[in-house]
């Protein structure tokens, strides 16, 4: 009867921006995959780095009286490729800049695989741009030495500089190699020599971990994974007829409701503010307010009269102004939902740094039941 009454009276495009607000059935939390929230023990990547020269800047590499380890670098490079000794020779150029690559070895990497690299400058180099790395050993903590990088590589940001002005954009002194780098040296490790399996969650959560057992437990049978502690979930894959590989495979695919802690994380830079479902408030009333005092300064000054004896002076003329916000008081009802607390804050019209001060001076009083978190 009512939208026959929209439909006659309005038409039917207004019908269909109106039905465009129906308000959705609220969902609860997704079963997500084991994989997703959690790894298995040992499976992890590895930091290698490595120390290197990227030549063929144009005019933008380091500055040797600045960088004299870059100097030593491309003495030695050259000496090593068969040129002369260099060491009574003054080097100038200005094509090239000592840098420090890294990059991450993922695990289970085999010879001839490749991954990506990170090149950062090490000296005053205005720009990396145009430049390619020469070939640069990558170690491990170890000091072993698990994958070569060299290529042309790629720089997001872009510098300018003129006589009187210069523009940056981005950081122009970092740069990557997609696939920059071969793997020479492998991690040994070998799954069928576990005896059992560890799954290591993200997030570490005692709820979290009790489903993931419980998950485990119905798909591989009663007693074969049990949470010992908020972050680590065991599992013993024998006597079940399958190989390791087989358990992860079967284990990793199996959905679970992850919990979620009540939090709040607040990025005061930008005045970004996340807060979960979970957050729940204490009753409480806030106000916010403020006093805005403006200071305006003038400068006039004064000219004597024609044929008359006297000096120009400068008279600064200071106009000072104070405004005061209207404040009231809202009432926050104890123990409500994510949408009322946002709907209370949004009731006072505050701003987003507003915000952020109510909500940790809420933490303050003890009326926030949230973890409360400052990035």
């Amino acid at each position: 009867m009512i939208l026959a009454y929209l439909r006659h009276h309005l038409g039917r495009a207004a019908v269909a921006a109106l039905a465009a607000f129906t308000l959705l059935p609220h969902a609860g939390v997704a079963d997500v995959r084991i994989k997703d929230i959690a790894f298995f023990e040992g499976v992890r990547e590895n930091q290698l780095v490595g120390y290197g020269l990227v030549v063929g800047l144009n005019g933008t590499g380091d500055s040797l009286r600045n960088s004299p380890f870059t100097e030593k670098s491309i003495e030695g490079m050259l000496e090593r490729l068969g040129v002369g000794n260099l060491s009574e020779d003054r080097i100038r150029t200005e094509n090239t800049a000592a840098v420090m690559v890294t990059a991450m070895l993922p695990p289970f990497a085999r010879h001839g695989s490749t991954i990506d690299v990170v090149v950062s400058s090490l000296g005053d180099a205005a720009s990396l741009r145009g430049g390619t790395l020469i070939v640069t050993p990558l170690s491990g903590a170890d000091g072993e030495v698990y994958a070569v990088a060299q290529g042309p590589i790629a720089v997001a940001g872009y510098a300018a500089q003129g006589a009187n002005a210069s523009i940056v954009e981005g950081v122009p002194t970092v740069a990557r190699i997609e696939n920059g780098a071969t793997v020479e040296n492998e991690i040994n490790f070998e799954l069928a020599s576990l005896n059992s399996l560890r799954v290591a969650l993200r997030d570490p959560d005692m709820t979290t971990a009790s489903r993931i057992a419980d998950a485990i437990n119905r798909a591989l049978g009663p007693n074969s994974a049990q949470a010992l502690d908020p972050g680590t979930v065991q599992v013993d894959p024998y006597g079940k007829g399958n190989s390791i590989p087989e358990v992860m495979s079967a284990i990793e695919g199996l959905p679970v409701e992850p919990d979620m802690r009540a939090k709040v994380v607040i990025d005061a830079r930008s005045g970004t503010i996340v807060m979960g479902g979970n957050v729940r408030i204490a009753e409480v009333a806030v106000s916010q307010g403020g006093l805005t005092v403006t200071v305006k300064e003038n400068i006039e000054v004064s000219q004597p009269q024609p044929f008359s004896i006297g000096e120009t002076v400068v008279v600064p003329q200071t106009d000072v102004q104070v405004e005061e916000v209207q404040t009231r008081f809202t009432v926050l009802q104890g123990d409500v939902s994510l949408q009322r607390l946002v709907d209370g804050l949004n009731a006072i019209g505050v701003t987003a740094t507003q915000t952020i001060s109510i909500l940790q001076a809420i933490k303050a009083a003890g009326a926030l039941h949230a973890d409360l978190e400052i990035v």
